[in-house]
């Protein structure tokens, strides 16, 4: 191939790439503008408030003039309201979150088939082939402690630690039909061990009589290190971290395994401001967005933002995980929660 030839391949590859970042742009400010004129999104969010859902309202808000209505709530009642207010023909959301929320929702129809191109660098396992979410960060749940109350030399590392009569009474977990509760455990049980192995562990572990709380993970953490208990199971990692760093007597423990668990973002079907919740997902998928996860010491699943805690994240060596889908989750809870109540109620 000739000098000349090599140098027109070269212009038209450049021509043809000025081409697709210049249809991109115009589609984003079509986007944007269109967002604008709608002036409002509503995000119903399981995330905590003042740890991230606040600075990520508030970021968008800064950047693109339109103004983020959020709701708080756990997975459970997020679907809840969303589908008694599509029965009662009020729709009010656009953008919703969870680790349970899409598939419940799926089911009744309520979920628009909506990925941005920017998730699809995170990797296929982080955003739905169907179309109905793409996920923003990753839970990894284990057993934290408190660190005035059990050293770290103490505190259990393996599942058979937890057996250990010591222990009897003095671990909580949360106890609602949830991963990050007495059926996820369950769930994280058989999934490594199977179903006879896994069961007579269960049935070990129920010996132990951990309290369950009617209360968030969240919660049941505070009371660990309020002193209630020394143990708690299926806590956030991170949640540990980020109360250590304000001087909490906490720590979490990388005890292998542990489950992993994704929060999704979807948009509902015939939302009240598309454009808007279309850029809002856009923007918590964005390298920008991604930030504000890890700066909230939250897991981003952007391989190019670690969070700020390389620990948290399971290495696949020192620190496994065993990952699960929303739709995974939602299809086995039922079968977790009967077994909880069965052995733990």
């Amino acid at each position: 191939m000739s000098k000349v030839t090599n140098i027109r391949t070269f212009m038209t590859g450049l021509a043809l790439g000025a081409g697709l970042v210049s249809t991109a742009m115009a589609q984003d400010k079509a986007l944007i503008d269109a967002a604008k004129k709608e002036g409002a999104v509503t995000w119903y969010t399981t995330q905590i408030i003042n740890q991230f859902a606040r600075p990520a309202a508030e970021a968008f808000e800064k950047k693109y003039g339109v103004k983020v209505d959020y709701v708080r709530a756990d997975s459970n009642q997020v679907a809840l309201r969303i589908v008694t207010e599509s029965k009662a023909g009020r729709p009010i959301v656009d953008v919703f979150d969870g680790t349970t929320v899409t598939p419940i929702l799926k089911k009744e129809g309520l979920v628009e088939r909506w990925i941005p191109e920017s998730a699809k660098r995170f990797g296929p396992e982080y955003y739905d082939k169907e179309g109905y979410w793409i996920a923003t960060n990753l839970y990894v749940l284990t057993p934290g402690y408190n660190t005035s109350m059990v050293t770290k030399a103490q505190a259990p590392k393996t599942w058979n630690d937890l057996l250990d009569p010591k222990w009897k009474g003095k671990m909580a977990w949360n106890a609602s039909s949830s991963t990050s509760a007495g059926p996820g455990f369950i769930g994280l049980v058989l999934a490594e061990l199977g179903q006879d192995k896994g069961m007579d562990y269960i049935k070990a572990l129920s010996k132990q009589n951990v309290t369950g709380l009617k209360v968030a993970a969240r919660q049941v953490l505070d009371q660990v290190i309020a002193g209630e208990y020394p143990i708690a199971l299926e806590i956030f990692n991170n949640h540990a971290v980020i109360s250590a760093q304000q001087g909490a007597p906490v720590d979490w423990i990388a005890m292998n395994p542990s489950l992993a668990v994704l929060s999704v973002l979807s948009i509902i079907k015939n939302a009240p401001h598309p454009n808007a919740a279309k850029l809002l997902v856009e923007f918590l998928a964005s390298e920008e967005g991604q930030k504000l996860y890890r700066d909230a010491d939250y897991m981003p699943v952007d391989p190019n933002v670690p969070p700020r805690d390389p620990s948290l994240r399971p290495d696949g060596k020192n620190f496994r995980a065993i990952y699960m889908t929303p739709e995974q989750v939602q299809d086995a809870m039922p079968r977790w929660t009967d077994i909880y109540k069965q052995y733990f109620n």
